[in-house]
């Protein structure tokens, strides 16, 4: 068995790897997760998958779906050097600094500038002139309470929205709508994703960075992104809120799903964390191969688990950073791990069904 790595997949995946194990030119879809600082345990992962193995000729496109954290190390993946540009990100992500209780606007202010570090000088144009990959960045494009910036008006929206979701997420759709932003054309795999109400925009020089910020602009968190160009007018939050580990259609192609995740498990939408009753089903999942960090990894990282948000204001940035890079360096032997797994095409051999 995988020492690091836990590899799950669908009935289909199961089909397709044991017939002629992993290929890159069999992977249609590559979803990335909401999860803010959990990203630093996928970064091994990331580094291999979006540097090495994914970089091979390929004669279609690859369709890349993030939400909040996840679409932005998707923006890395959908660069000329994704290893360069991750290591950007994760630079510039752990040197984050705050004082106690920092206001939105600030938090909004210091990722803008992580952003900045991850794009780099040329990124975005890199993104929009991708010769394969299609990037989709998801948004939450809010309604009543939600929109509002007064956090007292907010929380309050947000307390009824999960109320409400409790007894049914389709109860989403009263207060918020999905907005796609993405560079498939006519291509994308989800223009016909009809569980909440879904609006796709072209993704363009004047709305890639304002879309991508409104993607990880976490409610009470970080500012809303107001009226961004070329889409509805409105207030828009974390893609997050409304598709958390993007528990979508992916269609019914004949290639694989492949998803580096931080869980063995997928949550539909940001109200979902704390309903232990509300995980994905089998039926999104069906030709997924998801690739997670085993509970033996987790068990060697600080705390025994990957980094989450707490830990901006339950640790000193001393120590944060000195736990998020020793995450960093663990993150190597999950890379090495699944390097080795993709050069002797023993993936199916250690692959479990989902």
């Amino acid at each position: 068995m995988s020492q690091s790595l836990t590899l799950l997949a669908g009935p289909d995946a199961l089909h397709i790897l044991r017939e002629r194990g992993l290929r890159a030119e069999d992977v249609d879809i590559l979803p990335g997760a909401s999860g803010g600082p959990k990203w630093l345990g996928l970064e091994g992962i990331d580094r291999v998958l979006f540097g090495e193995f994914l970089q091979q000729p390929r004669a279609r496109p690859l369709h890349l779906i993030g939400s909040s954290i996840g679409s932005w190390r998707l923006a890395c993946l959908a660069q000329k050097d994704p290893v360069a540009a991750l290591r950007r990100f994760a630079h510039a992500y752990l040197e984050q600094r705050y004082p106690p209780k920092p206001p939105p606007s600030l938090v909004s202010e210091v990722s803008a500038t992580v952003l900045e570090s991850l794009l780099g000088p040329d990124g975005a144009e890199q993104i929009l002139a991708h010769p394969w990959a299609r990037l989709h960045v998801v948004t939450t494009r809010c309604k009543g309470l939600l929109a509002v910036e007064q956090s007292g008006m907010q929380l309050a929206g947000f307390v009824l929205g999960a109320l409400a979701n409790a007894v049914s997420r389709r109860t989403l759709r009263f207060q918020m709508e999905r907005v796609i932003f993405h560079t498939a054309g006519d291509t994308s795999p989800f223009a016909g994703l009809k569980d909440l109400p879904s609006v796709h925009r072209p993704l363009t020089r004047d709305n890639l960075r304002p879309a991508l910020i409104a993607s990880g602009s976490i409610p009470m968190v970080l500012a809303g992104v107001h009226d961004i160009p070329g889409a509805p007018a409105g207030t828009y939050r974390d893609g997050g809120v409304v598709d958390y580990h993007l528990d979508v259609d992916y269609g019914t192609g004949n290639g694989l799903v492949l998803y580096p995740h931080f869980y063995p498990y997928v949550v539909p939408g940001w109200f979902d964390k704390s309903l232990k009753w509300r995980r994905a089903g089998p039926l999104n999942f069906r030709r997924a191969l998801i690739i997670t960090p085993s509970p033996a990894h987790l068990a060697r990282l600080p705390g025994g688990r990957i980094p989450d948000r707490s830990d901006f204001t339950g640790m000193k940035d001393e120590d944060r950073i000195r736990a998020w890079k020793q995450v960093l360096t663990e993150g190597d032997r999950m890379a090495d791990e699944l390097r080795e797994l993709l050069s002797t095409g023993r993936i199916a051999d250690h692959v479990q069904p989902l």
